[in-house]
């Protein structure tokens, strides 16, 4: 019989970069008894973003923070919409190039993430952030 299953996910952040959530979603997903399904999960913000990325390699993470950073530098008079801080319009331009929603197929009870794969909060503020994550489980 198919089943649903929601919850949320609070991800504090410390400022720009990736925050690994893996192991706390794949807690979340193992607790709910499901062997096959399909996860959703959905960022409720418009300056934080979600990846799935390599998660071995610490230089992948910082090379990707590094390329965002020169895509959509900081600075006062580069954009129009500055009313929140300089760091608030590249956050916005950054999760518009990435995802705020993610779909991971489950079987076994587990994410069918491939072996280098991690899930992450990718936080675009300077500041920061608390962020909350919407896990969805449809399944059996």
């Amino acid at each position: 019989m198919m089943r649903q299953a929601h919850s949320r996910l609070t991800v504090r952040s410390s400022g720009k970069g990736l925050v690994e959530i893996t192991d706390a979603v794949a807690q979340w997903v193992a607790g709910q008894g499901m062997t096959q399904g399909l996860l959703t999960l959905f960022c409720r913000h418009t300056s934080a973003s979600l990846l799935i990325q390599e998660n071995a390699d610490p230089d992948v993470r910082k090379d990707l923070e590094d390329f965002f950073e020169r895509l959509a530098p900081e600075g006062r008079g580069l954009y129009t919409h500055e009313t929140e801080g300089p760091d608030d319009m590249p956050a916005h331009i950054r999760a518009a190039l990435t995802q705020s929603q993610l779909s991971i197929p489950v079987d076994a009870g587990r994410m069918l993430l491939g072996t280098w794969q991690g899930i992450y909060l990718f936080e675009h503020r300077s500041a920061g952030h608390r962020r909350e994550i919407v896990l969805t489980l449809i399944g059996e």
